[in-house]
């Protein structure tokens, strides 16, 4: 959720044409990220835990690229990077998959 509010934050300075643009898109896998991990908890199994989080990581794999455009692009201010938490939250996801896919075996 740290991630949600930060993409938010970043995006308020966005130029206004990239409101249906990438401000959109991103806000849109910022939020999918946490709500999957959340629903895929709360089904009750471990196989729907783990489909669940495949599909966060989709979507913070979608948000790394659109974050690295956009700072391609300028949009987001030098001294901001977000990299390092994106690519801490894909270890994270990635492991617990792991670890809830060796439960399984």
């Amino acid at each position: 959720m740290k991630m949600a509010r930060s993409i938010y934050e970043i995006t308020e300075n966005f130029p206004k044409k990239e409101i249906v643009g990438l401000t959109s898109q991103m806000r849109r896998c910022a939020i999918s990220i946490p709500s999957n991990i959340a629903e895929g908890a709360g089904r009750g199994s471990d196989a729907d835990f783990s489909r669940f989080l495949i599909i966060a990581r989709g979507s913070l794999c979608e948000l790394e690229t659109q974050y690295l455009l956009s700072k391609q692009m300028g949009f987001i201010e030098e001294g901001i990077d977000l990299l390092p938490e994106i690519q801490k939250l894909m270890q994270m996801l990635s492991g617990l998959i792991r670890h809830l896919r060796n439960r399984d075996s």
